[in-house]
C-alpha cells in the first residue's frame, strides 16, 4: 500500500487529486474517512498528502505504511521518519496542519536550571563590583617568576621523589629527571629551560601513572604526551618546568603540542603576553580576588551554542575551553541559556552588548565552579505553528488537550540522526563493526542538500583525495570534516588515528546515535505489538519510589581483560565515559529498574509512563518479551554483537559502554496553548525574552506580537517544558500528525506561498 499510495501523490497535478488517489485503490478508505478533506481540496499535492496522514481510519500504529507516508514522498534523497524508526502515535485523534519554524523566531527555548527556574535574560548590565574579602580571595598556585628565584623544593625532597620516579620508569629516565632538577636548582635562564622526553610509552595507564605523579610530588613541573621521535604511533611524555610566564612549563602548550615547532609556538605564546600565554589554571590576575567564574546568561537568536560561544572568545581573546555550559541549544531558534567562562569580570562581556549581532549576555554572577554537561532539569519551549489549517478549533482543541493529557512517543527525533543524506546511525554502525575506512568515507563524501560551498569542497576530495586543498575548501564550521583532514595528513593511511583527531564527544555521538536508532525500532515494536494504554508482563518499569530486590536484576559489567586501546590523545583524567544526556535513569539509579511481574499487571502498579527500554549496554536488562529481540535483530543485520566487540577500540564498542534506560511516553510538563491570529506573516509572533527588556513602556505599551483581532491568519502557540532526555518536535509530531522533517516543512511552506495563503 505504501509504494501504491506514494507513486499515486507523486504523480498529482493541483487540480488532479481525487482522480491521483484513486489510482491507488487501497487509500480510498482513508480519504473517504478523512473529515476536514473538503478544507483541502485540491491546494496542492503537499498538503494532500498531509491531510491523508491525519486520517485515522487506517490502523493509526499497526499499519506503519499509512502512518509513514508523508516522511517518503518527498525525501527520497534524505533521511526521513520511517528509517529511523519513528512510526507510531498514542492515539488516533485526527492531525491538522501547521508549519514548524516557518522563522527561527517561531521556536524559543528557555533553558531550566538545576533548582527548576527558567532561565531568562533580563538584564545587561554588570553586577557592582563587591570588595571581596581576603577570606574569600581565590587562591592560585604560587609559581616561580621566570628568571629570578628557583623553586623551592629541597634537595633531600628531589631525592626522595628520584627514588620513587626511578621504580616507576627505570634508571635511564630517572637521570634525565635528575639533570633536569639540578639545573633548576642551579638558578639557571628557565625560560630557556628545554624539556625532557621520555621513552616511548605504549601503554596508556602507565603514562597516566606518570603524569599524577608529577602532578602529586613535583608540582612545579608539567607533564604531556606528544608523538614519539620515531613511529607515528609511539607515544612519549614531556617534561618541562611549570611557568607563570607562559614559558617552558605551559600547560597551554598541551594544545600545541601535535606538530610544528615547539620553541617558534613558544615564542609567538611570549610575544602575546602574560594575560593571554598564562596557564590554565592561572588565567587572568593572580590578585583575583573573586570567585574563580564568571556565569552569565547567553541569549541567541539562529546560531548553534558554540558558534555563539566562539564569537564572543575572540572578542574577548580567550579560548573556547574557558566556556563551559550545561547543554547544546537548537541553531534555528531564539534561545536563552547558563554559560560559565573562567575569570572574566563582568563590565567586559557587558561591553561587548553594543558589538554582538544576534547575541547577548547578561544576568551575570560569580561563581566557585564552572557548569558541566547535563546540569539542568529541562528546557521550557515556545512555539509557533503557523498557517494552521483544520475543520475547526474543535480539532485543535481535542488534538492539544490530548497531548497534555496523554503526552506523546518518547522517540529520538531526526536532529539526533543529523540533517543530511547520511544519518550519523550509519557511521556509528560502522565504528561498531570496527570498519574504520568505512567510518572516515561516509563523514567526507559527498552528499545532497547542502550548502554550494560545503557541496563544492565535498566533491573535490572525493575526485582528487588531495587533503590541503580540501582543508582550504572545507568552512570552518565543518569540524568532524575538517579534524579528519587534518588526521590523514598526520596519519597517511591510518583511518582509526584519524579518526581520533575528533574530539571525543563528537565521535561518541556516532555511537549514541546508533544506539538511538536501535531504541526508537524498540519503542515502535512495543507500542504495535502491546499497545499504548497498558503494561504488560516482561515490560521493564522505572519509577524513583522502586526499591531494589530479587526482580531488580542488577546487570553486572563483564570483566574486562583483555587489552583495549583509545585513540584519544586526551590526558588520564579525560578518559572517563562521557554520559548520554538523553537517558532517563541515572547510573546509580539503575538497580531501580525491574520486571513487570503477572502479579504487578493485575494490580495495575504501574502506568505506560512508568515503562522504559534501554540503550544498549553492558550494564542493562532488555524486556522478557518480543521486544528484546528487536536489539538483536537489528544488530545481526549490521553485523554487530552486542554482547563482545570485534575490536578494541573502547570508544566505539558497546560492551564497554553502560548503556541506560529512556521513557517511551514522555508528558509535557506546564502545558498551555492558544490560537493566535495575524497579518503580517514577517511579525514574530512570540515575544522573546530580548523583546521584553527593550520593549517600549508608559501609556503606548506594545501588544503581544501577533494579537490581530480577526486576523487573516491563524497560528497555534504551544507552551510546555520537558526534560533533557526529550524533544520537542515529537511532540509537535504527534499532534500534527505529520512529518517533523526539515523537508517535509520547508516543501509545505513553499506549496502554501505558491497556493496564495500568504
Amino acid at each position: 500500500m505504501h509504494r501504491i499510495c506514494r507513486d499515486a501523490i507523486c504523480k498529482l497535478g493541483r487540480t488532479q487529486i481525487f482522480k491521483g488517489l484513486t489510482q491507488g485503490q487501497q487509500c480510498i478508505e482513508a480519504v473517504d474517512s478523512l473529515t476536514n478533506w473538503r478544507i483541502f481540496g485540491s491546494k496542492s499535492s503537499t498538503v494532500a498528502t498531509s491531510a491523508l496522514t491525519t486520517s485515522r481510519s487506517a490502523d493509526w500504529c499497526n499499519d506503519v505504511s499509512v502512518v509513514s507516508i508523508q516522511s517518503t514522498a518527498w525525501t527520497d534523497d534524505v533521511m526521513n521518519e520511517e528509517e529511523v524508526g519513528i512510526l507510531c502515535y498514542m492515539n488516533n485523534i485526527p492531525g491538522f496542519r501547521g508549519t514548524l519554524k516557518q522563522r527561527y523566531s517561531d521556536f524559543v527555548v528557555n533553558e531550566i536550571d538545576l533548582t527548576g527556574q527558567v532561565v531568562r535574560l533580563t538584564s545587561l548590565t554588570p553586577p557592582p563590583e563587591k570588595n571581596y574579602s581576603e577570606d574569600t580571595k581565590v587562591h592560585v598556585k604560587e609559581v616561580p617568576q621566570e628568571c629570578e628565584v628557583a623553586p623551592e623544593v629541597p634537595v633531600v625532597e628531589d631525592a626522595n621523589h628520584l627514588e620513587a620516579f626511578k621504580a616507576l620508569v627505570g634508571e635511564e629516565d630517572a637521570m634525565q629527571l635528575e639533570g633536569l632538577l639540578a639545573k633548576i636548582a642551579e638558578n639557571k635562564e628557565l625560560k630557556d629551560l628545554a624539556p625532557i622526553l621520555l621513552a616511548p610509552d605504549s601503554d596508556k595507564a602507565h603514562r597516566a601513572a606518570i603524569h599524577n605523579f608529577f602532578k602529586s610530588r613535583l608540582p612545579h613541573l608539567v607533564t604531556d604526551t606528544v608523538d614519539g621521535p620515531g613511529l607515528a604511533t609511539e607515544k612519549c611524555v614531556r617534561i618541562r618546568y611549570f611557568s607563570s610566564g607562559g614559558g617552558a612549563g605551559s600547560r597551554r602548550d598541551r594544545g600545541n603540542k601535535r606538530g610544528g615547532d615547539w620553541k617558534e609556538k613558544q615564542s609567538k605564546r611570549q610575544k602575546r603576553g602574560p594575560a593571554e600565554a598564562a596557564p590554565f589554571d592561572s588565567r587572568g590576575r593572580d590578585d583575583w580576588l573573586k570567585p574563580k567564574f564568571l556565569k552569565f546568561h547567553l541569549f541567541k537568536e539562529n546560531k548553534n551554542t558554540q558558534d555563539a560561544l566562539m564569537i564572543i572568545g575572540r572578542m574577548l581573546g580567550v579560548q573556547p575551553k574557558s566556556f563551559s555550559f550545561a547543554g547544546t541549544k537548537d541553531k534555528r531558534a531564539v534561545t536563552t541559556q547558563q554559560v560559565t567562562v573562567y575569570k572574566q569580570p563582568a563590565a567586559k562581556l557587558a561591553l561587548l552588548n553594543k558589538k554582538l549581532m544576534g547575541v547577548k549576555v547578561g544576568n551575570f554572577s560569580y561563581v566557585d565552579n564552572s557548569l558541566g554537561l547535563g546540569e539542568l532539569s529541562g528546557n521550557q519551549f515556545t512555539i509557533t505553528l503557523r498557517n494552521v489549517i483544520a475543520e475547526d478549533d474543535g480539532v485543535i482543541s481535542e488534538a492539544s488537550e490530548s497531548l497534555k493529557e496523554r503526552g506523546f512517543v518518547n522517540y529520538y527525533g531526526l536532529q539526533r540522526f543529523g540533517s543530511g543524506s547520511v544519518p550519523t546511525h550509519t557511521v556509528g554502525a560502522a565504528l561498531l563493526r570496527g570498519e574504520w575506512k568505512t567510518a572516515v568515507d561516509l563523514i567526507l563524501q559527498p552528499r545532497e542538500d547542502e550548502m554550494p560551498e560545503i557541496d563544492e569542497a565535498r566533491k573535490y576530495y572525493a575526485r582528487t583525495h588531495d587533503i590541503d586543498g580540501a582543508l582550504q575548501r572545507f568552512p570552518r564550521q565543518m569540524g568532524s570534516e575538517r579534524a579528519l583532514l587534518s588526521g590523514l595528513k598526520k596519519h597517511p593511511g591510518n583511518w582509526l588515528s584519524a579518526f581520533g583527531c575528533i574530539p571525543r564527544t563528537m565521535r561518541l555521538m556516532f555511537v549514541h546515535s546508533y544506539q538511538s536508532y536501535m531504541w526508537n525500532h524498540a519503542v515502535s515494536h512495543r507500542l504495535k505489538t502491546y499497545g499504548v494504554d497498558q503494561v504488560v508482563e516482561g515490560d521493564l518499569v522505572y519509577r524513583e519510589d522502586l526499591e531494589g530486590g530479587a526482580n531488580s536484576e542488577v546487570v553486572e559489567s563483564p570483566p574486562r581483560s583483555e587489552k583495549v586501546e583509545d585513540i584519544s590523545e586526551e590526558v588520564a583524567e579525560e578518559e572517563a565515559e562521557i554520559p548520554d544526556e538523553t537517558v532517563d535513569v541515572a547510573r546509580e539509579a539503575l538497580s531501580k529498574v525491574k520486571y513487570v511481574t503477572a502479579e504487578d499487571v493485575t494490580s495495575k502498579m504501574y502506568s505506560i509512563t512508568d515503562v522504559v527500554l534501554p540503550l544498549p549496554g553492558s550494564s542493562v536488562m532488555y524486556p522478557k518479551n518480543s521486544t528484546a529481540d528487536v536489539y538483536q535483530e537489528l544488530a545481526s543485520k549490521d553485523s554487530i554483537d552486542l554482547s563482545k566487540c570485534s575490536h578494541k577500540v573502547k570508544d566505539f564498542s558497546i560492551s564497554h559502554m553502560t548503556g541506560g534506560y529512556r521513557r517511551i511516553v514522555q508528558k509535557p510538563k506546564n502545558f498551555d496553548w492558544k490560537v493566535i491570529m495575524y497579518n503580517d506573516v514577517t511579525e514574530s509572533l512570540i515575544e522573546s525574552d530580548l523583546d521584553v527588556i527593550t520593549k517600549v513602556s508608559g501609556d503606548d505599551k506594545e501588544k503581544v506580537p501577533g494579537s490581530v483581532e480577526g486576523g487573516a491568519f491563524k497560528a497555534l502557540q504551544l507552551r510546555f517544558s520537558l526534560q533533557t532526555s526529550s524533544y520537542a518536535t515529537m511532540a509537535i509530531r504527534e499532534l500534527l500528525k505529520t512529518s517533523t522533517s526539515v523537508a517535509f516543512h520547508k516543501t509545505l511552506n513553499e506549496e502554501t506561498e505558491k497556493s496564495g495563503l500568504h
